[in-house]
């Protein structure tokens, strides 16, 4: 994506109930400000600390990016509520892992040098766009970064998954659950579940069974985002789970529709980032046993 078109107002969301993170963020609102950047606090964040806010849509409108400040998960949510506004978003790591927040705490003035002087890519990264059709009529929609998971509403029991592509049915999972991943998920619960990564700037869905109870080989599949999806829990009530934060309880003959967006989310980063040298540092690689 081209660069930005101008850099002179930022605004920032705060890890959730995290009272703690108050004098991280005085520290970086400063260094911002320092750059001559105008710094707007998100109402809710603000409250959680006591200070002053901006309600979301007006700061989200008004910001020329955003910022979420502490782990993956508050980017991902920081990505989905933004999305209708197409504002590029940092993530600034006060979290674990960090596969996605990949600005440190100690590297904000880096940064923001870099930021300032052009030294930065804007990455396109896929979304998928999705409505839950119930038996009833309602139709809820939702926007996923990383996936959209179906699993079973009672602990360790089955769940069965219809599986359709473009409107013809290709499989049933029956199993602990299913995952439809972006490239950006990849490295999220699709990882743990056995899912190939996926470089985050391709265009695809990945579907990938947890825990299939089938004696037939049940592999993950990678489709592009050309192909609509649609996903039934026969038999079974279940819950679908987007980005791991939104959860929707579904009964037998409610009907998952996926698709990719039109137009993904905007991710910052600095132009030295570079992807394999993430996976390599945060899952280990190369490392001597």
């Amino acid at each position: 994506m081209k660069q930005l078109a101008q850099i002179k107002t930022v605004g920032f969301v705060l890890k959730p109930d995290a009272m703690e993170i108050k004098p991280i963020y005085e520290k970086i609102k400063a260094q911002f400000e320092a750059k001559g950047l105008r710094v707007l606090l998100s109402e809710h964040s603000a409250q959680m600390i006591g200070m002053e806010g901006f309600d979301f849509e007006l700061m989200s409108r008004e910001s020329d990016f955003l910022v979420s400040l502490g782990g993956d998960g508050t980017l991902l949510s920081l990505v989905r509520r933004s999305y209708p506004h197409h504002k590029p978003v940092v993530g600034i790591n006060a979290g674990n892992l960090g596969f996605l927040a990949d600005v440190t705490i100690e590297g904000v003035d880096v940064f923001l040098t870099q930021l300032l002087s052009g030294e930065y890519r804007i990455d396109n990264r896929m979304m998928i766009a999705g409505y839950i059709q119930r038996t009833s009529g309602e139709k809820i929609d939702f926007f996923a970064l990383n996936d959209v998971v179906i699993t079973s509403s009672i602990p360790s029991k089955m769940v069965k998954v219809n599986a359709y592509i473009d409107g013809e049915r290709f499989n049933s999972y029956r199993g602990d659950g299913l995952i439809i991943s972006t490239p950006t998920g990849s490295t999220a619960y699709n990882l743990a579940a056995g899912g190939p990564i996926v470089y985050p700037l391709t265009e695809a869905f990945i579907i990938t069974p947890v825990m299939a109870h089938s004696l037939t080989n049940q592999r993950p599949l990678v489709v592009p985002t050309q192909f609509y999806i649609k996903l039934d829990t026969e038999k079974y009530d279940a819950i679908a789970s987007i980005d791991g934060q939104e959860r929707y309880s579904l009964e037998e003959g409610d009907v998952i529709h996926l698709g990719g967006a039109a137009e993904g989310a905007k991710l910052l980063h600095t132009k030295g980032r570079n992807y394999f040298s993430v996976l390599r540092e945060k899952l280990s690689w190369g490392d001597a046993n």
